[in-house]
């Protein structure tokens, strides 16, 4: 198992809720792995081990300061470089919103990755829907950005992403929303703030 250096930061309850989903000793590629703490955590406490993909200079030197192994890429190029099923599971953690070529970058997720699992705000927890038909658009604790300064180029539901899936024939195994580190099943479109999709190719 890799051994990692010590770097102050603590998962917060919704990275462990989706760490959880990720079997113990898989090999991962976490697209869009920011300063790598997600993928620390599992190499850490789940015997995992792989790559972090990173465009971001700073997030890419937090991630070798993590000892995790980072290459810069930026994703709307593909991923090309890696072979069909050349990892247990790819992960998508709040990258899908900000990508141009969303539905391709799905597609080669499930192509890399035995499977796949996404993360993305959900545009139709209620606080959202609310402050639409007040009128403006939502800022929120997983949407903290106002209308003109959001890094976010899509938004999407848990209902938006069960319809993608099946036009690009995946086959999602699991979905929830979560909320706060709780995992919501009963109405997670309306009641969760976060969506979460497992899913393979059929």
């Amino acid at each position: 198992m890799n051994q990692l250096p010590e770097v102050a930061s603590k998962p917060s309850p919704d990275s462990l809720s989706l760490a959880r989903l990720v079997p113990h000793g898989s090999r991962v590629l976490d697209l869009g792995c920011g300063t790598g703490e997600m993928l620390a955590h599992l190499i850490r406490e789940r015997g995992c081990a792989g790559y972090g993909i990173e465009i971001d200079d700073a997030n890419v030197q937090a991630c070798v300061a993590r000892g995790v192994n980072v290459i810069q890429l930026n994703l709307e190029e593909g991923l090309a470089m890696f072979g069909d099923s050349s990892f247990d599971v790819v992960l998508q953690i709040d990258t899908l919103q900000h990508l141009r070529n969303a539905e391709v970058m799905l597609r080669e997720t499930a192509r890399v990755g035995r499977i796949g699992i996404v993360a993305f705000p959900n545009f139709g927890h209620w606080p959202n829907r609310l402050a639409v038909l007040r009128g403006r658009m939502p800022v929120t604790k997983v949407l903290p950005y106002q209308w003109y300064d959001t890094p976010n180029i899509r938004v999407g539901t848990l209902r938006d992403f069960e319809a993608l899936a099946l036009q690009n024939h995946l086959k999602i195994i699991d979905r929830f929303g979560l909320q706060e580190g709780r995992e919501i099943r009963f109405w997670p479109n309306a009641r969760a703030s976060r969506a979460v999709f497992k899913f393979q190719k059929y």
